[in-house]
């Protein structure tokens, strides 16, 4: 089923989502399933599975160093099909353009109709690690944009090199990224909502926003794309901190904004355990008033861990 779908089945009921990255290669997937298990109680309608770029190793050879491109976390269109077996849950797989060509895109397409994913979320993806600036594969997408047209395009049978007419072509309910507080590398928050408007008309079928702090920051963000037109749902995504270092690390990487009470809150804590609480509860209460004022989800980061995330889901599901 659709997230479309899902939400308009939910007849106004905040659904429950989130999450997961594929395991380092060579990991076993039981420690993925550990955990989701728990989170299954609570019944979340979709899991999203992340997509890692490539990144440079070097490998000694014949006394030198060869640099070359490597994935550590392949598998996302596997662990979508394994998921859905498993749980018979609907997935997510992130499509990326960064690391992936044109071709290399339509293939991973080819495999989630195959396998029965109905959606898929396009984003731009981050710059290489050590890169400054993100750069475009050579015959991939420079923005996110162009990948939702290309999905749109092979839902209505125009593949790269040929047009197919067929009974049974893909129809994928594409999810794309908004920034209540605007993309790292967008000169404002007007120009960010303007390329957001532009992945929408290109065949966008819902939002779910970065990780926000502040609520206001999310109702603003909505509010500002309603006025440009844009009226598909738009999904919070909700990250609880979980260390110490988050206070640092969380607006330099995401370019965001922690409020200061939570600042003050993480500060006295004495160890990251009474952090992972403090960020438990401030995103419990995030999230009743955002479920108070009637988003169609709430969308949890996972990033690997679940126990924080049931937590999270005991008190409000």
């Amino acid at each position: 089923m659709k997230i479309t779908e899902h939400i308009a089945k939910a007849k106004g009921e905040t659904l429950f989502s989130f999450e997961v990255i594929p395991p380092v290669k060579g990991k076993s997937i039981q420690e993925l399933y550990d955990n989701i298990d728990p989170l299954m109680e609570f019944k979340p309608p979709f899991i999203d599975v992340t997509t890692s770029r490539e990144e440079y190793v070097y490998i000694e050879k014949d006394g030198l160093l060869d640099k070359r491109k490597t994935r550590m976390r392949p598998g996302t269109v596997g662990i979508c099909a394994s998921l859905q077996h498993k749980y018979k849950i609907d997935t997510v797989p992130h499509l990326l353009c960064g690391g992936f060509t044109k071709e290399e895109t339509e293939y991973v397409l080819v495999d989630c109709h195959y396998l029965g994913i109905e959606n898929v979320m396009a984003l731009r993806g981050d710059a290489m690690k050590g890169e400054p600036y993100f750069e475009p594969t050579e015959g991939g997408h420079r923005y996110a944009q162009g990948l939702v047209q290309q999905i749109a395009d092979l839902c209505g049978g125009h593949y790269l090199h040929e047009t197919v007419v067929s009974g049974d072509c893909a129809d994928f309910c594409i999810g794309v990224a908004g920034y209540p507080e605007k993309h790292l590398e967008a000169p404002s928050l007007s120009t960010d909502l303007k390329r957001l408007k532009e992945k929408v008309d290109a065949g966008a079928h819902y939002v779910v926003t970065q990780m926000f702090f502040d609520n206001a920051k999310y109702f603003a963000f909505v509010d500002a794309a309603r006025a440009m037109g844009i009226d598909i749902p738009i999904i919070p995504g909700i990250k609880p901190l979980a260390v110490k270092r988050h206070l640092n690390l969380l607006p330099q990487v995401f370019s965001l904004d922690l409020p200061q009470d939570l600042v003050d809150a993480v500060e006295a804590c004495k160890d990251n355990r009474a952090v992972r609480q403090v960020g438990v509860e401030w995103a419990v209460e995030q999230s009743r008033e955002l479920r108070e004022a009637g988003v169609p989800v709430l969308h949890y980061y996972s990033m690997g861990k679940s126990d924080n995330i049931e937590q999270i889901a005991r008190a409000l599901f």
